[in-house]
């Protein structure tokens, strides 16, 4: 596990993540129905920090809610058993997109998809800065994506370690070990999957 003198290695410079999150806000204004609001419902704690950038980066209304929950204890590998602890508001008939900082296992944002499905919205889509596909344990649906990345423990843009790097404008890889394989020490806290 990185120590506390590990420097992070830059992977997306804080220009490349405004750059696409532009382009993301354009791609969810294409697909939304010119006669509904874009409801935006963000996933704490990491995805905060693009969900601010996000709905800065509309060129029409926008509203937006939370969501808390994680498919991760204390560790960095998913339990595959989701934890709610803030549910949003109903959606119903709404257009809908969930936004997350990355989504790894795909536990929680299938279960968040799942949740919000019950609830009819007029349509559910989902917006992640980072995908991890090779981490996958099941199928899920993201409409929009940043950056697909490796098996890599990255920090930065929300994104932490042991809730640090959250304040870095850019994303970083931490250390060389695949965070598939690391043991994370009692506490640390990681992103939703």
């Amino acid at each position: 596990m990185p120590g506390d003198d590990t420097a992070p290695a830059l992977l997306f410079s804080a220009d490349q993540i405004q750059r696409r999150v532009t382009e993301i806000a354009h791609a969810i204004e294409n697909d939304a129905p010119p006669d509904k609001t874009i409801h935006l419902i963000g996933v704490l704690t990491g995805g905060f920090v693009f969900l601010a950038d996000l709905l800065r980066a509309f060129s029409r209304p926008v509203t937006m809610d939370f969501a808390r929950c994680s498919s991760y204890g204390s560790g960095t590998v998913s339990s595959g058993s989701v934890v709610w602890s803030l549910e949003p508001r109903d959606v119903r008939g709404r257009y809908v997109v969930v936004v997350d900082d990355i989504v790894d296992s795909g536990t929680t944002m299938r279960e968040i998809r799942t949740r919000l499905g019950e609830q009819r919205p007029s349509h559910l889509r989902a917006a992640c800065l980072l995908d991890k596909p090779s981490r996958r344990r099941c199928d899920v649906s993201v409409e929009f994506v940043g950056f697909a990345i490796d098996d890599l423990f990255v920090v930065g843009y929300g994104l932490d370690h042991a809730e640090r790097y959250r304040h870095l404008p850019y994303i970083a890889r931490l250390d060389a070990e695949p965070a598939s394989t690391r043991k994370a020490p009692a506490g640390a806290a990681t992103a939703a999957g």
